[in-house]
């Protein structure tokens, strides 16, 4: 694994994380929600405020004013108990600083809606740098489709995959994702890169193992 003083601001990282003894972390969609509510709200490089304080902060001529982001969400995927990130960092230790607080965040509300208390995830979340194009093109397709990767049928997840296919989710934050898009003509053809990449997934378990070693 990673030591996190190696993000390169400019480069792109593959991050994940489970429930402590793979517990689930999002037991309802309220979770999911408000885990998606903090991917936005954290994602600052100001001191965050309250977790609404954010949503108005205003230039002098009354326009909202976009905050300056640690990382740019490429696409992501939350399963019940997991989550995968692919993450391009824009601001110096931003994601040391976004993992930081969305963990304790999300922990501090987690604990405190189900009345527990210590760690919810396990240990620090893992880090894998992209080093190619291929494996970035690969990666997002594991990450947008995780839910098929693991045949979760009906359990819920969310994932930045109806975003990529242009479809408008206002629960879901946008990703930036002319990086993956711009290598193909149309949508269509990234459905079907990705549907065929999840084939090879499914049915080479070392592929999955090497996305996640």
């Amino acid at each position: 694994n990673m030591r996190k003083e190696s993000f390169v601001n400019g480069e792109y990282y593959h991050i994940y994380n489970r429930g402590t003894d793979k517990r689930t972390i999002f037991p309802d969609n309220f979770s999911f929600i408000r885990f998606l509510k903090s991917m936005d709200e954290f994602n600052s490089i100001e001191p965050i405020g309250s977790i609404y304080e954010n949503k108005f902060r205003k230039d002098q001529l009354g326009n909202l004013v976009s905050k300056p982001k640690l990382v740019n969400f490429i696409c992501f995927c939350l399963n019940p108990n997991h989550f995968h990130f692919l993450l391009e960092q824009v601001a110096d230790r931003g994601i040391e600083k976004f993992m930081h607080r969305i963990g304790l965040g999300y922990t501090k509300y987690f604990n405190q809606k189900f009345e527990r208390s210590g760690a919810l995830f396990q240990g620090t979340f893992k880090a894998k740098p992209v080093t190619s194009n291929e494996y970035l093109l690969h990666l997002s397709a594991y990450i947008n489709l995780n839910d098929r990767v693991h045949r979760l049928g009906n359990l819920v997840s969310k994932s930045s995959w109806d975003d990529y296919m242009g479809v408008t989710n206002l629960e879901v934050i946008s990703c930036k994702k002319d990086i993956i898009l711009d290598q193909f003509k149309k949508i269509k053809e990234y459905n079907e890169f990705a549907q065929e990449a999840l084939n090879i997934i499914r049915n080479r378990k070392d592929m999955e193992d090497l996305l996640l070693e």
